[in-house]
């Protein structure tokens, strides 16, 4: 698949499903170890880096909001043109764009964070070091990524449908944490701290969040 195209897989899917998933999911998803780490993140950024942050990946713009409401300045960038939609109608305080986590319409050294929050496993293993290496580059040297992520055993899922009733043609995969956690080193990042959450259902994939530092 091209770029262009699995690009256009994503958010044409993401269009698709986006009424839905407000509807089903008027909150953010966010368990206590997410609001956790995004607490850890907000204090570490505001009292380090002190950059304006961007959610990478923000969809109807709930994490936004919950990070703006820790005091951070933040944006929010997606590929999906309706869940920026979404996002600007729950939250016209905040702005909203769309755009790609591939190719970030940002300055060099423009953030002082960054969290890309489940947004990336969409992405195949060769864009990974690119996509990191974006976060890299728009991040000011001492400023800090939040990365959440689900890893999986280099797993390749191809769904065909969403919540039932909506066709999708994006794909999942999932990577060890041990893979993620070396490009993130390879694209300049320093992990200062990791956390790895099994599935609560007790199967299926895991996650894992990714606190990092672009050092210079």
């Amino acid at each position: 698949m091209t770029d262009a195209a699995f690009l256009d897989a994503i958010s044409t899917s993401y269009d698709t499903v986006a009424d839905t998933y407000v509807e089903r999911y008027p909150a953010t998803r966010l368990g206590p170890l997410g609001h956790a780490m995004l607490r850890a993140f907000a204090e570490i950024v505001l009292a380090e880096s002190k950059g304006p942050v961007a959610d990478l990946g923000c969809g109807p713009g709930g994490l936004t909001a919950v990070l703006a409401g820790h005091g951070l300045d933040v944006s929010g960038i997606d590929l999906s043109p309706r869940m920026i939609e979404h996002a600007r109608a729950a939250h016209p305080d905040l702005d909203f764009r769309v755009g790609s986590i591939t190719a970030l319409d940002l300055p060099d050294g423009e953030l002082g964070g960054a969290v890309a929050h489940f947004s990336t496993h969409h992405l195949p293993a060769e864009e990974l070091p690119g996509v990191f290496a974006e976060f890299h580059r728009v991040l000011a040297p001492g400023g800090h990524l939040l990365l959440g992520t689900h890893l999986g055993a280099d797993e390749h899922l191809r769904p065909t449908e969403a919540y039932g009733v909506h066709p999708v043609t994006y794909e999942w995969f999932l990577f060890p944490g041990e893979l993620i956690a070396s490009l993130l080193t390879d694209a300049g990042l320093t992990i200062t701290a990791r956390l790895d959450q099994p599935n609560p259902k007790g199967a299926g994939r895991s996650f894992a969040y990714f606190l990092a530092r672009r050092e210079s």
